[in-house]
């Protein structure tokens, strides 16, 4: 396996734009639309935030970002950070990526002072469920733009402090 390269990008920029598009076609297919999320470019910059490229022989094969939920308490903490757009191209897949950055923004978020992860996945993902629950994420109650419908499913992590 080659290095990846992991890169604290724009949410704007072009290369994050691309990967955006192609995961939210993912969703076309998996849940008949787009995500709906609001997202603010600037909640995914610092200090609210970060969105990182993953790049394997300088190809982007990965997406993954964070940001602050001032305005969600869950797992006894107010200083949440909550993961978006984790996305991995499929000709990558099934190569331990997304784990690794799941890794690596549980340890930039736990480094900017969040305590919890939380995040909001669905049903027609199975294999991201699987890996939130292998890497220690318990269901939580939800909190997040599709918390009402039957497909979601949100989940949380306490940070191990630095």
């Amino acid at each position: 396996m080659t290095l990846l390269d992991l890169r604290d990008e724009p949410y704007d920029g072009p290369t994050a734009q691309i990967l955006i598009a192609e995961v939210q076609q993912e969703y076309v297919v998996r849940y008949g639309g787009r995500d709906h999320t609001p997202i603010v470019e600037s909640e995914l910059a610092a200090p609210a935030g970060a969105f990182y490229v993953g790049y394997r022989d300088d190809r982007p094969v990965m997406t993954g970002a964070w940001r602050f939920r001032d305005d969600v308490e869950r797992l006894g903490s107010t200083r949440l950070a909550e993961v978006k757009r984790m996305y991995v191209v499929p000709s990558a897949r099934r190569q331990g990526l997304a784990r690794l950055m799941l890794g690596h923004l549980e340890a930039t978020a736990r480094t900017a002072g969040a305590d919890v992860m939380i995040l909001e996945t669905g049903t027609a993902q199975p294999e991201a469920m699987r890996l939130y629950e292998s890497s220690g994420y318990t269901q939580i109650d939800g909190f997040g733009h599709y918390r009402d419908e039957p497909e979601s499913v949100s989940y949380g992590k306490q940070l191990s402090p630095q």
